[in-house]
């Protein structure tokens, strides 16, 4: 994946992140209260946003320091971003609540995500 395709991706989750947020504060509060949820809505919303962020961060490094364990990284945050707070999404609107088993591999992607980071920055400098 090269810098530019890791930057647009960022870009494109950066106003999902917005567009989301913005909708759950909205358009879904009524369904969030009444599930109980807008605390976890809330919350899948940061870490995606906080994820994008780093995605935006590893694009910028891999300009200056291409190496592939940015890539991977970049690969484990939007895994991460899809897992748990697509599960984290999805509970907070259906209430179906063995999604929340799913929601640790997605922590665990973006754990992964940041030992990449690590490993990369490593090797580069």
């Amino acid at each position: 994946m090269t810098a530019k395709t890791v930057l647009i991706i960022a870009g494109v989750l950066g106003a999902l992140s917005v567009a989301i947020g913005a909708f759950g504060a909205h358009g879904l509060a009524a369904t969030l209260t009444a599930n109980g949820r807008t605390e976890t809505f809330e919350t899948a919303v940061k870490y995606q946003f906080y994820h994008t962020l780093a995605i935006f961060l590893l694009g910028i490094l891999m300009i200056n320091m291409p190496h592939t364990m940015f890539t991977y990284a970049a690969y484990s945050f939007v895994v991460g971003i899809i897992i748990f707070s697509g599960s984290l999404y999805t509970l907070s609107l259906t209430n179906i609540t063995w999604l929340g088993a799913i929601t640790p591999i997605g922590g665990l992607a973006f754990i992964l995500g940041w030992v990449f980071l690590i490993m990369g920055v490593s090797k580069s400098l």
